[in-house]
């Protein structure tokens, strides 16, 4: 919901900002400026803009933590990233399909760097599809990483100032309406050119499943885009997602006031849905077969040449034949 990150200066927000290289502190090109998203946050400190670059996250992992391999599909394993190298690998793959494939700008942190990096990906799982028939480091023998997922437990995100996707979009609202219930917000999600298919798709979406099996979410969110920053142009599939995916009453909350654009730009009866499900990207179409609802309002993104939606898939609301499918022995807490 990948593809990984305000109306206040939030602590992550501050932290993003530097990490995007926004600084203001001078006029004239300085040392601080130069470095741009190196240097650390007003509060935020020099450890956690590191961290970030670092690939290394704050939680350690235990013994009742998911194994290391999650699933395999022939040469293709699916797994938990268990060190910084492979979270490090992890951005790199974001970069290549994010920056270089796709229309995101990059800073010239990120130019240097040559991986996407936010101050969530310290907070988060980092899910990864691995190619073991192809050698990332011919010497080390590392299998090439061809597609990730990040993950956000509700628990980390609520110690460490909230979700990515509150940037966007209203969470805190639609969290205030459920108190009881715990959120995993996933994002960054991306797949190497060669590998956009569904057998990666769904060994990307069987981790995913024993992931909640292990730690049982009650419901799923995260930011997912559309390619493009005109609504206009994007008004076909837009406009499909108010009139036929909506999220009913107690699943609802809105795009940010300042940021919130329109889905609804065509009646529903000039909507062809064929049509419109043939324009939504895949992964879209993906969690609508899940049993997904979709908030009110898009958000453009700007830095990712995106039109973002919100997600949102309770998962008491996933299609039992996609449950069967990912976890033949259902949803039952793992030993």
């Amino acid at each position: 919901m990948g593809r990984v990150r305000v109306i206040r200066a939030s602590a992550p927000s501050r932290i993003t900002a530097a990490l995007q290289g926004r600084s203001v502190h001078s006029r004239t090109i300085s040392p601080r400026r130069l470095l741009g998203g190196f240097w650390p946050a007003p509060r935020a400190g020099l450890l956690p803009t590191l961290r970030a670059y670092s690939g290394r996250v704050i939680h350690k992992r235990r013994r009742w933590d998911p194994p290391e391999t999650l699933a395999w599909l022939n040469s293709l394993e699916v797994r938990l990233a268990q060190r910084a190298a492979e979270v490090r690998r992890a951005q790199k793959l974001r970069y290549r399909v994010f920056y270089k494939e796709g229309h995101a700008i990059a800073d010239a942190t990120t130019k240097l760097a040559r991986r996407d990096v936010d101050a969530f990906d310290p907070l988060c799982d980092h899910l990864l599809v691995m190619d073991h028939a192809v050698q990332a480091r011919r010497l080390r023998r590392m299998p090439a990483v061809v597609g990730t997922y990040r993950l956000l437990r509700h628990e980390v995100a609520e110690r460490h100032g909230g979700f990515y996707s509150e940037s966007e979009f209203d969470i805190r609202a639609l969290i205030a309406r459920h108190p009881n219930l715990k959120f995993l917000e996933l994002g960054r999600s991306c797949v190497l050119a060669p590998y956009r298919n569904k057998r990666t798709l769904e060994l990307l979406w069987q981790g995913i499943a024993y992931y909640v099996k292990r730690y049982r979410p009650d419901v799923m969110i995260g930011c997912a885009s559309l390619e493009g920053i005109d609504p206009d142009r994007l008004q076909l599939p837009l406009s499909y997602l108010p009139h036929f995916a909506r999220a009913p009453e107690p699943w609802r909350t809105s795009a940010l006031p300042h940021r919130y654009v329109e889905m609804n730009r065509l009646p529903k009866e000039a909507i062809d849905p064929k049509a419109a499900l043939r324009a939504l990207p895949p992964l879209i179409k993906g969690y609508l077969r899940l049993g997904a609802y979709i908030g009110d309002g898009a958000v453009i993104d700007y830095q990712f040449g995106t039109t973002d939606v919100l997600i949102i898939l309770p998962v008491e609301a996933i299609n039992p034949r996609y449950v069967a499918h990912f976890l033949p022995d259902g949803l039952q807490r793992a030993a």
